[in-house]
């Protein structure tokens, strides 16, 4: 009885627990890392792919994938720079969000119908989405960043509210909301249906269709925001921005335990999930280990945590 508690345990707090560790050890081997300012300094950096890495968990539930996440960021952060350019309202900086908004859930709508009404493999369909909105980001900002220093739409990434920054308490806004939608509401439970078993699913009169469609609305849609986001807090589009970002989303989710077969996985070990690759960066950053590592390194961790979750279903199965 002992053991079947330790294992329930470990299988859902383990990668809390790993978190901790890598801290830990990260904190004994780097001066100054054992700080406030080191972890606020990760919760931002986290807070901008991992608002990514909540719509990419939605959609792995339902056994997709979206790789077009981070060119959709490039996309949006180009064309919400061009709006504020020159201009310092708030009316600019509002309709340059709800532009980058819109335009990731268009994108979404379109990766999701090519998946439900059109039999694409979310991999195929997701992956040319890629190409085209990294290549729009391209054409539209003529291969250059772009200036977004309007003080009304960089506000959000400068403003310290009771002591938290603006896009770090956005992001706890958007993971609180979002683990609301996928614990407590129908829509929820849909998305957990369809991933179970998808034949089930439609018997029990759910519109699979329609649920898959809006799964990446919302996923493209919080690609959208990241972008303008993004923007903000560099105060320029940039059509590079986003680069290999849908990895990192897509390690979040499978580290913090979504299964890639669908059906499982929670918001909160999505954030761990996101957690744990944000110390990873900045503890390898600290430590001056070369880039070329860092991405073998995290290659590594994705293998990993895959091998872990197939090994997982095995013993189930």
């Amino acid at each position: 009885m002992e053991n079947v508690t330790l294992k329930k345990m470990i299988n859902a707090y383990g990668m809390v627990l790993i978190l901790i560790l890598l801290f830990l050890a990260l904190s004994v081997s780097i001066d100054g890392f054992f700080s406030a300012r080191t972890v606020w300094s990760i919760i931002e950096q986290v807070s901008m792919f991992g608002i990514i890495a909540i719509g990419v968990t939605f959609i792995i539930i339902t056994t997709g994938i979206d790789l077009s996440s981070g060119s959709v960021v490039a996309l949006t952060a180009v064309v919400s720079a061009s709006i504020v350019t020159g201009n310092d309202s708030v009316s600019s900086a509002l309709l340059a969000f709800a532009v980058s908004i819109l335009i990731g859930a268009l994108l979404g709508l379109f990766n999701g119908g090519l998946t439900a009404l059109g039999g694409i493999p979310p991999f195929i369909s997701t992956l040319g989405m890629m190409i085209i909105a990294r290549g729009a980001a391209q054409l539209y900002s003529d291969g250059r960043p772009i200036d977004a220093s309007s003080e009304a739409f960089t506000w959000i990434a400068d403003v310290n509210i009771f002591g938290l920054p603006g896009l770090v308490l956005l992001y706890i806004l958007i993971v609180i909301a979002s683990h609301i939608l996928l614990s407590r509401s129908t829509f929820g439970r849909h998305v957990y249906a369809v991933g179970g078993n998808l034949n089930a699913a439609k018997i029990c009169g759910i519109n699979t269709n329609r649920t898959l469609i809006w799964v990446y609305v919302l996923g493209g849609a919080l690609s959208g925001l990241a972008g303008a986001l993004l923007a903000s807090r560099t105060y320029a589009g940039n059509p590079s921005y986003g680069l290999a970002w849908e990895l990192d989303a897509i390690a979040a989710a499978v580290i913090g335990g979504v299964s890639l077969s669908g059906g499982f996985g929670t918001i909160p070990m999505c954030v761990i999930g996101a957690l744990i690759i944000g110390t990873t960066n900045k503890g390898l950053n600290m430590l001056g280990v070369d880039p070329y590592w860092q991405q073998i390194v995290k290659g590594a961790i994705i293998v990993i945590a895959v091998l872990l979750d197939t090994l997982k279903r095995r013993k189930k199965g």
